[in-house]
């Protein structure tokens, strides 16, 4: 027990040098959880956006769907798809969808569009499309209108109740042609939803494309994302071998390889970091071993065993690291809490490179508990390690050298 007071003891002999140390702990593990924090709630708002407002978390297709992403690969849902997805534990809501491609013209604008037809109960449940509504009102099941996101809008000069003429290829060769009014116009947090679809009413849709009755996928949600690939499993053992369950991950790899890169990249610039702080303690713990040398050295001359020594020192650098990574902890979750709840709107150049990789120009953060954890672990992994140098300095040092010195 003298031994972890004397080494407590130890610490505030000199107050400026272990101050500036526990100074560096407690920066590395605020820099590193607030670069941690910042990434993971980016990549949820990305997921969020990708899987509330398009995808789903699990979408069932025809097995052949996903690959041609043709008009002719719809089917027709029955009761035992309803009950059988229905029935899996975990699933929170469920929505069928028509997509498919058709051109949008008004005047003399023409662009393509993926078109989504929609139950628009159902689907306000899942992605509350109502609520992005800016101009205009929501579909109702019946509707012939259009809803269109507020960039396309643009682009064709489009303003509420101009008659959109959209013409497409329906089911199995049929000629798909319509003219629709525009119900409403979208707004969405993501510059890329933006762009992407227009809606109209499923039975709209399937009347457009010629195809009664069918869809191209049942969107399905589910309470917990650490279960969307048992319930995809369980659903393509559950369900006729003509359809496929497919998860977001599957649909969106664009989205999962940019997460995975950014991933790889912060780990990089937290590497930098924590050598860079690393070798900040490592050079204060060489000072004060060069400091102390000759004290330790008749420590052990008037007979002090060396492992109690070595205990002692590596317990000055322990608990260095201990204090700050406990202080560097209870200073990143309060900040993180208040950016959690008000994220942080990009300005000027840096929200333009934002909108063109078509992400939402606004840095949400996380506190998910491996932003905190991982960063103090291995801030004081770090911390340990380097404790271990007066240890070695002791084992292997000249005591008739040390006393002369």
């Amino acid at each position: 027990m003298k031994t972890y007071i004397m080494a407590w003891r130890n610490l505030w002999r000199n107050k400026k040098r272990t101050f500036i140390t526990l100074a560096a702990v407690v920066m590395a593990v605020f820099l590193s959880t607030f670069m941690s924090s910042m990434q993971e709630g980016t990549y949820s708002s990305m997921i969020d956006n990708v899987v509330q407002f398009y995808s789903g978390y699990i979408q069932v297709h025809d097995s052949n769907y996903w690959e041609s992403r043709s008009v002719n690969d719809l089917y027709t849902p029955d009761t035992n798809m309803y009950s059988t997805i229905a029935s899996v534990e975990g699933i929170t809501n469920f929505t069928p969808r028509l997509e498919s491609f058709t051109l949008i013209s008004t005047g003399e604008q023409t662009k393509g569009s993926a078109l989504i037809g929609i139950d628009p109960h159902k689907e306000d449940q899942i992605t509350e499309l109502s609520k992005w509504v800016k101009k205009g009102e929501f579909l109702t099941p019946a509707d012939d209108g259009v809803l269109l996101p507020i960039n396309l809008a643009k682009n064709l000069k489009a303003e509420l109740g101009d008659t959109m003429v959209l013409f497409s290829q329906g089911y199995r060769g049929a000629t798909a042609a319509g003219l629709f009014p525009v119900r409403g116009i979208l707004e969405f947090p993501s510059p890329d939803l933006n762009n992407m679809a227009a809606y109209v009413s499923l039975q709209q849709a399937q009347w457009f494309y010629a195809a009664p009755g069918m869809i191209s996928a049942m969107v399905i949600m589910v309470d917990d994302y650490e279960e969307v690939k048992p319930i995809k499993e369980q659903l393509n053992a559950d369900l006729d071998n003509k359809y496929e369950a497919m998860t977001w991950e599957e649909m969106q790899p664009e989205l999962v390889q940019l997460i995975e890169g950014d991933r790889a990249g912060g780990v990089i610039m937290k590497a930098i970091l924590y050598v860079l702080v690393g070798f900040g303690i490592f050079g204060t713990v060489i000072m004060m071993m060069n400091e102390r040398m000759k004290e330790i050295a008749i420590t052990i001359a008037v007979g002090m065993q060396k492992a109690k020594v070595e205990l002692m020192l590596f317990l000055e650098t322990f608990y260095i690291g201990f204090l700050g990574v406990l202080a560097g902890f209870v200073l990143s979750l309060p900040i993180m809490i208040y950016f959690l709840h008000n994220p942080v709107p990009l300005p000027g150049e840096a929200a333009a490179a934002y909108e063109a990789y078509g992400l939402e120009p606004v840095m949400y953060f996380s506190l998910t508990p491996t932003v905190f954890i991982n960063q103090v672990l291995t801030v004081f992994i770090i911390t340990v390690i380097i404790a271990l140098y007066p240890i070695l300095r002791v084992q292997y040092f000249n005591l008739i050298k040390a006393l002369r010195s």
